[in-house]
């Protein structure tokens, strides 16, 4: 096998001769830019523990926010905060630092801050996968590092060493974050740099705080025979959206490489499954091995083959499932099938991603199509009803290759058919899955012979299914609608023997050509989404835009056999054959670039002798071929004095591509007295610039904000742990802000921070007194104007990586061309009319004519000797129909070409050299994200009370949700809130309105029935259950709902059969209800693709009751008003007799009780008389005196009360 890199034997003196010309003329501006690249940033990850340490780093592997922050924030008064809400922070922070070669980083860091530099971060979280699920979105925060002493020991009176911290924030949905790294502007020229920065969901804490992977056990030493003379392989993931990735292949182990940093650093696993090999007559394998030959990455779950069986394992990732938490081992699925072979796809789509599976054997001819939707595993078997041998009508055949596009749900199968004659030969075979509820073409209904019919629109991608009832051709097809579709069809038959292009970079394959003797042996396959470029690869390269029409690319030699492809999906290819010889290839071009070995590799690698370079070495093997960001790597095993390493460099093919340009013939031409040496330039141009971009934000629909640390007090300068903590909470705040914006009542400022400082910016100068006088709590100053989204961001002078257009939108710039030489000139058109003519040509491919449409504008610059064009791409306005806002998008492409350009064009950037004369831009046609509709509660408040000339609110006041009166008329408003750009105006289309839900309280709201809500909402109803009405509407085609529009007024009815009649009362109030209101303009508002859906309470109180109830509780309560009255006038007649009455019944019981008291007396005083008659007779007479004195008086007052 041969290595990645020369066998180096003794440095030829031509390769150094080679060598020395080319760096004397490289341009002394490639010499600024190299040095000023000397100096770079490094970024490594800390939890709130390790800050102030100098050495180590944490894994990203923890996703819960932390609640350590809120008791600090309740220390915080007299501060722009409030003190109610509870404050949280993320559980790592950005460690950031530079370096520049030959000089001490601790010094360098130093000297930077005390010149004024910080470092900008920019965190970019990538879209999630399931938009059901999560709120898809391109959302940006900018933070300004916060500078930190190191807690070690430090002898110096400041400072000894020092680093500059942010927040690393984490957003629900997301697990792939770019950190982006610049300068302030201040210090020293540090270029920026970006790191991937993602959540490892592999990993666990073990008891003793160690980590651990969940997959395998961790191996340490990286043995040369796990690297050297093994071949390469490819690395397969889903694009953007992968935060761990694993290669295998390691030989006769089955261990993999996992990286969550796109192997800046790597582990080596060794991974916990059986290993077992099932062994039958139907699985026709004859050795075991345990090397792992296809591995596949996808959001949350890793797929691995190992012999003919296959493993999955999902992470652990809570910020993506929730309530998933990963498997516990590796799970093997179809235990009883035999896999030959994984094919990725590389893009998701539907909310989901996928997987295929070849089989062998038994099932020869199926795909077991597997689909991953919140690491929830399935997989089914296709086709549904014959295998595919079957429905080509062949007797034997195997499937070699499946690309599936997501686009329009179809697989593309590369299947070997053998024949009777044991003659093979290839096609390939398209196939439907049927799933055309959700394709991006049209899809209507018609009928033929009174059978109906699905009329499907296939976007211009050419397919046609034969089977069924076929009955047009070109851009649509007609077929009958079956209960399963499963459509399977023959797209290209592949020729046997290579063509003869007789000197011709590429050819038409007519059928007409004649053909060597090489016979084609087709390998696989590659599909690009966005421009619809399909490849055929094995010992020759065959190109489609429809699946139909082949070109043969002649520049790839027949005599090679290629064994992976790998696409930057931006316009560049990469391609390694069997011998580890890496290929270029620029999409749109038919010319194929050998970039190792190549002149031009020895040159440079000559070059990086003569710097010694430590990315090179004289032994070394490539471990596989990889895009990021539109840059080309290699993952290499390197081998230097017997000692090995497994590095990741840069393939520069910029300079690969020049230095094998000047390795080309070159001329001495007579100059005066000498000579001059002259290379010959195929560039057409010398320079290309952008033009009147414009603004970016619409197209790309980022979101950003921007956070800067709170102001500390201390003269230095510098943050504390406390701080930081705050700038935590602060950042945490913010981007929750974020997420609760999205709510259906519009705040009456469109600002997701508006909620934060609304009670607070009366305050703010006193808030800058206190810390102008050094009184701020806890020594931090909290500036409200450094936590917002920003709206007004420069326009960079490069195209976006991709944009967004919507119904009818357009997208226009400028390209500025210098010619090379003088190649403008004059012809003479009809009308002796001049013609200024450019030999620089500018061409627009597009992936989708049907569907956009490019018009470009030509300008000749004679004195200036350069042309500019005017380029303008808009939305034809037919391929989409309506959708979520961010949901099912069409994808496709804009490819912008300079003739004679690819390959050919070189030019030095402040970013190093890069190609030019090619522009791929991705286009996503359909709703843009960040766009939505919101009911306009401020105006919609201020509008019902000047028409209906009072506004009664509820007795219980809720300033988030006001209530309307039912008998007034209700007139609903609504915005259009564009989050990106922040703009906000007044919906004035179409819409259709319905009660989909409601109930007298909150708790008891239920959700209506399809049938519930066409009764409620229907005019055509006849039920007596109509909720509400409108005038002078008009209504959809079916004539079920009523069109509403702008300023149309609703009248409440609440008929005897809908739910809100007859509600009754919770008190001695009028009776409430919540209406749960859907609001969409889908079907009838054709100026936009969104699909605007909002669902929204209304609050009506003030309802009427019914009838026969109003009647009962007007009888109860009169009667129990007129019994009061009577009781109330009796009382007042009779209550002088009641108290004559009183008294006297007062005056007989206290008679009463006097008497029995006397009689009482008298008798106890006969017995003591009798006991003592002899002592006391004198005085028992005296006393019986007294008693009679007393007992005539009575009687004589008795006599004259009678």
């Amino acid at each position: 096998m041969n290595p990645a890199g020369p066998s180096w034997p003794r440095l030829r003196v031509l390769w150094v001769l080679w060598s020395l010309m080319a760096v004397l003329l490289s341009p002394w501006r490639l010499w600024a830019v190299e040095d000023n690249q000397e100096c770079t940033w490094q970024v490594v990850l800390n939890k709130f523990e390790t800050i102030g340490k100098n050495h180590g780093s944490d894994r990203f592997f923890e996703q819960e926010p932390l609640d350590t922050v809120d008791n600090l924030f309740g220390l915080l008064v007299d501060a722009p905060i409030d003190p109610e809400e509870k404050y949280l922070g993320f559980p790592y922070y950005l460690k950031i630092n530079y370096s520049c070669k030959g000089e001490s980083s601790e010094a360098l860091v130093r000297k930077g801050h005390l010149t004024g530099l910080k470092p900008v971060v920019l965190v970019i979280f990538q879209s999630p996968v399931n938009f059901n699920r999560w709120k898809l979105e391109q959302l940006q925060i900018q933070m300004e590092a916060a500078p930190f002493r190191s807690k070690e020991q430090c002898s110096a009176e400041e400072v000894c060493i020092m680093s500059w911290y942010t927040p690393m924030p984490v957003k629900n949905g997301s697990v792939v974050m770019r950190v982006d790294v610049s300068s302030n502007g201040l210090g020293p020229f540090i270029p920026n740099k970006r790191f991937l920065v993602n959540i490892n969901g592999f990993l666990k804490r073990q008891q003793d705080n160690r980590l651990q992977f969940t997959v395998g056990n961790e191996l340490f030493n990286l043995i040369p025979r796990y690297f050297v003379n093994a071949p390469s392989r490819p690395l397969w993931y889903t694009v953007d959206q992968t935060p761990v990735l694993i290669l295998g292949g390691i030989p006769e182990e089955k261990s993999v490489l996992l990286t969550d940093t796109s192997f800046t650093d790597f582990f080596l696993v060794e991974l916990s499954i059986d290993s077992c090999w099932v062994g039958s007559f139907y699985c026709p394998q004859g050795n075991f091995t345990a090397t792992i030959y296809d591995a596949i990455a996808t959001e949350s779950t890793l797929f691995i083959r190992q012999n003919q069986l296959v493993y999955y394992f999902t992470g652990n990732y809570t910020i993506l499932h929730e309530s998933n938490q990963g498997s516990e081992s590796w799970v093997r699925v179809l235990p009883n099938e035999c896999i030959k072979k994984l094919c990725p796809v590389h893009f998701h789509g539907n909310g989901s991603e996928y997987i295929m599976a070849l089989t062998i054997g038994k099932h020869e001819g199926y795909v077991h199509f597997g689909t991953i939707t919140d690491g929830l595993v399935s997989f089914q078997m296709l086709p549904r009803q014959q295998s595919v041998c079957k429905r080509i009508q062949v007797a034997i055949c195997s499937i070699t290759w499946a690309v599936y596009t997501e686009i329009n749900y179809n697989l593309l199968l590369l299947v070997e058919i053998e024949d009777t004659a044991a003659r093979k030969y290839f096609q390939m075979v398209g196939y439907n899955l049927g799933n055309w509820g959700t394709m991006g073409g049209g899809l209507e209904r018609t009928a033929d012979n009174g059978r109906e019919m699905l009329l499907v629109s296939l976007l211009g991608k050419g397919w046609w299914w034969r089977t069924g009832l076929l009955k047009a051709s070109g851009d649509f097809a007609v077929f009958s609608s079956p209960a399963v579709n499963d459509y399977l069809s023959i797209l290209y038959t592949i020729p046997e023997f290579i063509p003869d292009a007789r000197g011709l970079e590429f050819l038409m394959i007519l059928g007409t050509e004649s053909y060597t003797s090489f016979p084609m042996v087709p390998k696989g396959m590659s599909y690009n989404s966005f421009n619809n470029l399909l490849f055929i690869w094995g010992n020759f390269l065959l190109q489609s835009y429809d699946t139909e029409n082949f070109i043969y690319l002649a520049d790839f030699p027949k005599e090679l056999s290629i064994k992976y492809m790998v696409n930057s999906f931006h316009g560049d290819i990469a391609i390694v054959t069997e011998t580890e010889e890496i290929w270029y290839l620029v999409e749109g071009s038919y010319h194929v670039y050998k970039l190792f070995p190549s002149k031009g590799w020895n040159v440079y690698i000559s070059l990086q002798v003569m710097q010694q370079s430590s990315l090179y070495a004289s032994h070394e093997t490539m471990v596989t071929l990889f895009y990021e960001d539109s840059n080309l790597y290699q993952l290499v095993y390197l081998v230097n004095n017997q000692q090995g390493q497994l590095i990741k460099r840069l393939v520069p093919v910029e300079q690969l591509l020049m230095h094998q340009q000047l390795s080309d013939p070159y001329s001495l031409q007579q100059q005066k007295s000498h000579l001059k040496l002259s290379f010959t330039n195929f560039c057409p141009f010398t320079v290309m610039r952008l033009r009147d971009l414009p603004d970016q934000k619409i197209y790309t629909r980022q979101e950003l904000y921007r956070a800067q640390p709170p102001h500390v007090l201390e003269p230095s300068g510098f943050h504390t742990e406390n701080s930081l903590a705050v700038y935590q909470g602060l950042v945490y705040y913010l981007l929750w802000l974020h997420s609760k914006y999205h709510k259906p009542y519009a705040d009456p400022v469109h600002d997701s921070t508006w909620r934060w400082w609304k009670n607070k910016k009366q305050d703010q100068d006193y808030y800058y007194y206190l810390v102008s006088n050094g009184k701020s709590a806890g020594n931090v100053h909290i500036d409200m104007a450094n936590y917002k989204k920003i709206y007004d961001v420069k326009t960079e002078y490069q195209l976006p990586e991709r944009i967004f257009l919507d119904k009818g939108t357009s997208y226009s710039f400028s390209i500025f061309l210098t010619s090379r030489g003088h190649s403008i000139k004059n012809e003479l058109e009809p009308g002796n009319l001049f013609q200024l003519l450019s030999q620089v040509d500018l061409g627009v491919v597009l992936a989708d004519p049907s569907c956009i449409e490019a018009v470009v504008r030509q300008q000749v610059l004679i004195k200036r000797n350069s042309v500019l064009f005017r380029v303008m791409l808009r939305d034809r306005s037919v391929c989409f129909d309506q959708g979520i806002s961010g949901h099912h998008l069409m994808k496709t492409a804009m490819l912008v070409k300079v003739a004679g350009s690819a390959g050919h064009c070189v030019q030095n950037t402040i970013q190093g050299l890069r190609m030019q004369g090619n522009l791929m831009v991705p286009v996503l046609i359909g709703c843009p994200p960040g766009k939505r509709l919101a009911f306009d509660i401020t105006y919609t408040l201020q509008y019902n009370n000047l028409q209906n000339r009072h506004y009664f609110d509820c007795v219980h006041v809720d300033p988030e949700m006001p209530c309307f009166l039912f008998r007034d008329i209700f007139h609903p408003f609504f915005l259009i809130q564009d989050l990106v750009t922040g703009e906000s105006g007044s919906f004035e289309g179409s819409y259709v309105l319905k009660v989909v839900g409601g109930g007298p309280t909150l708790d008891t709201i239920k959700e209506y029935s399809e049938e519930e809500i066409y009764r409620f909402n229907s005019p055509l109803d006849n039920t007596y259950s109509l909720i509400w009405t409108t005038k002078n509407s008009t209504a959809t085609k079916d004539l079920a709902f009523n069109i509403m529009s702008h300023n149309m007024g609703i009248e409440w009815l609440c008929l005897e059969n809908s739910p809100c009649h007859d509600t009754v009362p919770h008190s001695i109030f009028a009776p409430e209800f919540f209406f749960k209101v859907l609001v969409s303009n889908r079907g009838v508002d054709k100026s936009t693709y969104c699909d605007y859906q909002l669902t929204f309470l209304l609050h009506l109180h003030g309802l009427p009751l019914n009838a026969k109830r109003a009647l009962f509780i007007l009888m109860v309560s009169t009667s129990v008003f007129l019994g009061l009255v009577i009781l109330y006038i009796i009382i007042c007649l009779l209550l002088p007799l009641m108290l004559k009455m009183c008294n006297t019944l007062r005056w007989k019981i206290n008679n009463i009780m006097a008497s029995d008291s006397y009689y009482s007396y008298s008798s106890s005083s006969i017995a003591f008389s009798r006991s003592s008659e002899t002592r006391f007779s004198v005085d028992s007479k005296v006393g019986s005196k007294v008693a009679v004195n007393k007992a005539e008086p009575e009687e004589a007052a008795k006599k004259s009360l009678t």
